[in-house]
C-alpha cells in the first residue's frame, strides 16, 4: 500500500480530498497522525498501566471499614438482597479480591492490625490468659495499641498527609490510645463499640468524641432506640466534609471511615428504618452505608480528585452468625465471626482508583487487611521501618496489572495461636474450634472441623483446597493431601522460627479505667464519679 492510499483512507473519513497534497505533504500528514494516535493510545493506556513502572504521586487514600460485614453482603458475592448497589458498582470500576482476609476473627485486634500492617501476635492485640482465645478492648480494659507500634497515621505524617477517622476506633480509649495522640489530626467518632444503653452508674454509656474531647454519650446524647439512629447519616456527613476540605489543598489526605452501624445493637436513621428486602436491622444497616459509600465516591468524582485518591472497601471480620439471621452473611463460607474458619475472616475486598486500577477486576491473589498499610506506605514514597517485621505486602504490582499474583501465605489466628495457614489454593487446619458454648457455626457442623473443644492437629493437620471447597466441608487424603502440606508446611515452619511475639496489651481489666470521665465530660457537665479504689485483675476472655 502507498502513502497516498493511507492518506485517501483517513481523510475520506472527514471528507477531505487528498489528491492535492504533493508527496512531502503526505509524509507529513502521515507522521504528524502517527504522533497523534501514539499520544491518544497512550494517554488512553497509561492510567491502568502507570505501575509498569512507578506508581503515580502520592494519592489521597479512603479506607472504608465496615464492622461486622459478611463476605456474602454484597451483590457482587451473589447477595440477592440487592443492598448494595453503590458498593458493586464500585466494584465494576475498579477490581475485586475474591480471597481478602483480615488478620483477625474479632474487631479490635483486626483493627490493629489494619493500622499497623503487622498480625495482632506481633503488635500486641492478643492475651495469653488463656490459650486460643479471642480478646478485644472493652471500656474496662487497661491496655490499647502500644507506643511501639508505628501506625499508618504516624508514618503518613512523615509524607506531608492529613488525616481523620471517623467512626469506630477500637484500640483503646484510655488517652494516650487516643487517635490524636497516635497521628491522626482529626476524629469523630467512639473509642470503643456502641454496647449499652447503660444506667451511668455501675456502667458508663460510651463516649463519643470530636478530635481530643467528648461531646456526649451513646444512648442519652446519641440516641440509639428500635434500631433508629443518625449516627450514620453524621459520619457520612462528616466524611464528605473532610474531602471537601481538603479537596483543592495540593496536600494528600488519609481518611479512615469506619462506620459501625452492621454491629449489634444494629440503627440506621428513619430514611432507611424498615426499608431492607431482608427486614431486619441489620439489613437497614447495610443499605444506609452503602448509600454512604455511593455519595463519598460521588463526592470524589465532582471534586475532580478521584483520579488521584485510592479507596479501599472492606470489614473487620466475617458477618456475626451467632445471632443468625439477625446478623449478615458469609455466603458459602464456614462459621463466622469469632472463628478462623473463612466464614470468621474471609471479608469483601475492593480497590478503587478511577484512570489507574483498570476497571472490571476479579483477581484471585491472596490479600489481607495488612497489606493496606504496606501499599498505602509505597504509593506515599516512604520505606517502611526495617526494626520490625511486616506481614502486609505490597499489593501494587497486582493493582497495576504488572504481575497476576503474588506468592504468600495467610495466617489464621486466634488469640496467641495459629489455628490455619493458607498459600494457594490449599488450607491447613493445625487447630480446630468452634465453641463449647457459643453457636459460631449454626447448622454448619463439619464433622472434626467445627469441634466444640480446642482440639490440636499439628501432628495430622486437616488439608482443605479452598479454592473448590470455599466452605471447607471435604477434607483431602492421598496425594492430593500430601501435595497440600507440601506447599504450605515450609511456609509454616519459617513463620513460627522468625516470629517474635509482641508483649500482649489485652491481658488485664479494671473497672477504675472505663468510661466514666474521658476528655472533655466537664465541657458539657457529664463527668461520671470514678471510683476509688482499682479492681485490676485478668480480663475473663471465653470466646
Amino acid at each position: 500500500m502507498t502513502p497516498r492510499y493511507y492518506c485517501s483512507t483517513l481523510l475520506h473519513r472527514v471528507h477531505l480530498p487528498c489528491r492535492n497534497l504533493t508527496p512531502k505533504q503526505i509524509t507529513i500528514f502521515l507522521a504528524m497522525f502517527l504522533l497523534l494516535f501514539v499520544l491518544a493510545v497512550g494517554g488512553h493506556v497509561g492510567g491502568a498501566a502507570a505501575a509498569a513502572g512507578s506508581p503515580p504521586g502520592p494519592p489521597n487514600i479512603v479506607i472504608m471499614l465496615m464492622d461486622d460485614m459478611g463476605w456474602g453482603d454484597i451483590g457482587v458475592h451473589g447477595c440477592p438482597a440487592k443492598e448494595t448497589p453503590n458498593i458493586d458498582k464500585m466494584a465494576r470500576e475498579g477490581m475485586l479480591f475474591s480471597n481478602f482476609y483480615s488478620a483477625a476473627p474479632i474487631c479490635s485486634p483486626s483493627r490493629a492490625s489494619i493500622m499497623t500492617g503487622r498480625l495482632p501476635i506481633r503488635n500486641g492485640f492478643y492475651t495469653t490468659n488463656r490459650h486460643g482465645v479471642n480478646a478485644y478492648t472493652p471500656q474496662q480494659i487497661v491496655g490499647g495499641i502500644d507506643e511501639s507500634e508505628i501506625l499508618l497515621s504516624e508514618l503518613l505524617k512523615e509524607a506531608g498527609y492529613k488525616s481523620k477517622v471517623i467512626g469506630k476506633w477500637h484500640l483503646g480509649h484510655r488517652p494516650q490510645y487516643l487517635p490524636l495522640n497516635r497521628g491522626f489530626d482529626e476524629f469523630v467518632g467512639s473509642p470503643d463499640c456502641h454496647f449499652g444503653p447503660y444506667d451511668d452508674v455501675k456502667i458508663p454509656n460510651l463516649p463519643v468524641f470530636r478530635d481530643d474531647k467528648m461531646i456526649g454519650r451513646y444512648f442519652t446524647n446519641f440516641t440509639i432506640q428500635n434500631g433508629v439512629s443518625n449516627l450514620t447519616q453524621l459520619y457520612i456527613k462528616e466524611g464528605l466534609d473532610f474531602i471537601d476540605k481538603h479537596a483543592k489543598s495540593e496536600t494528600p489526605f488519609l481518611l479512615y471511615w469506619t462506620p459501625d452501624a452492621n454491629h449489634q445493637p444494629q440503627y440506621s436513621s428513619e430514611m432507611f428504618h424498615k426499608k431492607s428486602i431482608r427486614g431486619t436491622r441489620y439489613g437497614d444497616s447495610v443499605m444506609e452505608i452503602d448509600y454512604g459509600v455511593g455519595l463519598i465516591l460521588r463526592r470524589l468524582k465532582d471534586l475532580g480528585i478521584d483520579k488521584n485518591t485510592l479507596v479501599v472497601f472492606t470489614s473487620d471480620n466475617g458477618a456475626e452468625t451467632l445471632i443468625k439471621q439477625k446478623g449478615g452473611s458469609n455466603g458459602p463460607l464456614l462459621c463466622g465471626k469469632q472463628t478462623t474458619f473463612d466464614g470468621g475472616m474471609r471479608e469483601p475486598g475492593i480497590f478503587w482508583w478511577p484512570g489507574v486500577i483498570a476497571p472490571g477486576q476479579v483477581t484471585h491473589q491472596l490479600g489481607t487487611t495488612m497489606d493496606i498499610f504496606v501499599t498505602a506506605a509505597q504509593l506515599a514514597g516512604l520505606t517502611l521501618p526495617s526494626d520490625r517485621q511486616y506481614d502486609g505486602i505490597d499489593l501494587w504490582p497486582v493493582l497495576s496489572g504488572e504481575v497476576k499474583n503474588i506468592d504468600r501465605a495467610v495466617w489464621f489466628y486466634r488469640g496467641n495461636e495459629m489455628f490455619a495457614a493458607r498459600v494457594g489454593r490449599y488450607k491447613v487446619h493445625y487447630w480446630t474450634w468452634s465453641h463449647e458454648k457459643y453457636e459460631f457455626c449454626p447448622g454448619q457442623r463439619v464433622s472434626n472441623l467445627t469441634t466444640p473443644h480446642q482440639v490440636n492437629r499439628t501432628l495430622n493437620p486437616i488439608v482443605i483446597d479452598i479454592e473448590k471447597d470455599p466452605g471447607e466441608k471435604y477434607f483431602l487424603g492421598g496425594g492430593a493431601r500430601k501435595a497440600g502440606l507440601k506447599l504450605v508446611q515450609p511456609w509454616v515452619d519459617e513463620h513460627k522460627a522468625t516470629l517474635v511475639p509482641g508483649e500482649p496489651s489485652l491481658n488485664y481489666c479494671d473497672k477504675m479505667v472505663m468510661n466514666w470521665a474521658p476528655p472533655g465530660c466537664e465541657d458539657i457537665d457529664y463527668c461520671l464519679p470514678v471510683p476509688s479504689t482499682s479492681s485490676i485483675k485478668l480480663c475473663d476472655w471465653d470466646h
